[in-house]
């Protein structure tokens, strides 16, 4: 290619678009000038080069790359882009892309192209990488562990599709369960497995897991056995859609320890079929005994899952909860309509309400009797017109009182309601309120003397 000579600022234009720094130096690589097109190697420090060895410049690994390039003093055999590190005055590497040409009189001419953007990509990819390893690696590992829980599991356990309901994965359990010398367990609708009076239990149970994300439970026969089981399922969600998880339990691992208190066999089978969660737990609340409305609450397959655990592990509130009702029942007293929450298997909150007595005989033990109380406010009747809006009054007001007045009366109402509620739950016991509250003991303190609930005769001795 020809072209026409070029004058010297059409050559600095020219050498600004095709590098990033330009060095001229002298054939030993003494640097004599220095340019530069970007702001970052500027603060690269670029201009105090002038009057150094290029070589001085860049870091040791890169040290024999100047040699090779002042050597070949810009042959057009030898003549291709090296890769050299330069250190920052803040002791960063930064990199630059080089190649030497002879620019006449005995002078060479380095023009470098900054890699900066092209590391920190690489640097980014690599990263990338690393986390996705990472992650493939933990992937592995959770897979295994479930592979191991699910093989090794002694109930039956079956993955179900939710929409075609069929099985998917069966672990050993289920296989020598649910075996069929004439079809394969994988790929079966799951109906298959049991009676055919049964089927149509299984059918609503699924629809019922599908439609609530609980788990729900039922009583049906497999296929080929003449006992009933307890069928339990739970629905998760995939990439592909929900999926069920299915497990048979016997229904004898499932019923309730009898009670060697003498209690008739009629009151021991209504305890068992009661409607309310029951729950009976010694004076420390480890749980005896439970029914099967109360494993169903808590989504247990089996009694064994809960007996000999706490009952504060499932109250939502621990300790609080359990203190208030252990203070109640060890001073004899029955407790009713107790609000609270439980927290389920999955990790699920319900809503509920506690009843409990004390059993003085022939050992101290609690009875609690929980109530769903989602199945009871959608179960009961709304709320008619004629009941009273408790607020209705406050219309009343406006115009005849500031807003802010109105606002400020309202807050210390129901401020004072609640501080009542919790004074009750708890017989009085003002830390365990405090808590329950989420105030500190001062604070209460300081509220129960500005409405007036304490008498004046604590008032120096909170």
């Amino acid at each position: 290619m020809k072209l026409p000579s070029l004058d010297a600022a059409t050559f600095t234009q020219l050498l600004g678009v095709v590098s990033d720094v330009t060095l001229v130096m002298d054939p030993m690589g003494l640097i004599e000038d220095v340019s530069t097109g970007r702001d970052t190697l500027a603060a690269l420090g670029c201009q105090s080069w002038v009057g150094r060895r290029w070589i001085d410049t860049v870091t040791s690994e890169s040290r024999t790359k100047i040699q090779d390039m002042l050597h070949s003093q810009g042959a057009p055999d030898v003549l291709r882009w090296r890769h050299v590190n330069h250190l920052s005055p803040v002791g960063n590497e930064v990199a630059i892309q080089y190649v030497v040409l002879p620019l006449g009189a005995g002078k060479l001419l380095a023009m470098g192209r900054d890699l900066e953007s092209l590391a920190e990509l690489q640097r980014r990819l690599v990263e990338t990488q690393q986390s996705m390893e990472r992650d493939y690696l933990r992937l592995r590992h959770i897979e295994a562990r479930y592979r191991v829980l699910f093989d090794t599991s002694s109930e039956a356990v079956l993955m179900v599709d939710a929409a075609t309901q069929r099985v998917l994965e069966a672990n050993v359990g289920a296989q020598a369960l649910l075996k069929d010398a004439g079809k394969r367990l994988v790929g079966r609708d799951v109906r298959e497995c049991f009676e055919g009076d049964s089927q149509g239990e299984v059918q609503s149970l699924l629809r019922m897991a599908l439609a609530t994300g609980r788990i729900e439970m039922c009583s049906a026969r497999v296929a080929g056995l003449p006992s009933a089981w307890t069928v339990s399922a739970t629905v998760f969600r995939q990439e592909g859609g929900a999926q069920f998880l299915v497990r048979l339990v016997t229904r004898e691992s499932t019923v309730v320890p009898r009670q060697d208190s003498g209690s008739s066999a009629a009151l021991s089978e209504a305890m068992e079929r009661f409607p309310d969660g029951w729950l009976l737990t010694d004076t420390s609340g480890v749980i005896k005994s439970v029914n099967e409305e109360g494993m169903a609450l808590l989504g247990l397959t089996a009694s064994s899952q809960v007996v000999g655990q706490s009952l504060e592990r499932w109250l939502l509130r621990g300790s609080v909860d359990w203190g208030v009702l252990n203070t109640s029942l060890r001073q004899q007293l029955p407790v009713r309509n107790f609000a609270t929450e439980v927290r389920t298997l999955s990790g699920m909150t319900l809503p509920v309400e506690v009843s409990a007595v004390c059993l003085a005989r022939p050992e101290p033990m609690y009875a609690f009797f929980v109530r769903d109380m989602d199945r009871r406010l959608q179960g009961g009747a709304s709320v008619s017109q004629s009941q009273v809006n408790p607020f209705a009054e406050l219309s009343q007001l406006v115009g005849r009182r500031p807003i802010k007045d109105i606002v400020g009366e309202t807050v210390d109402t129901i401020e004072r309601m609640c501080i009542e509620a919790a004074l009750e739950l708890t017989h009085n016991n003002r830390a365990s309120a405090a808590e329950m509250l989420g105030l500190s003991r001062q604070s209460l303190y300081v509220k129960l003397r500005r409405f007036g609930m304490v008498a004046e005769a604590e008032a120096d001795n909170p």
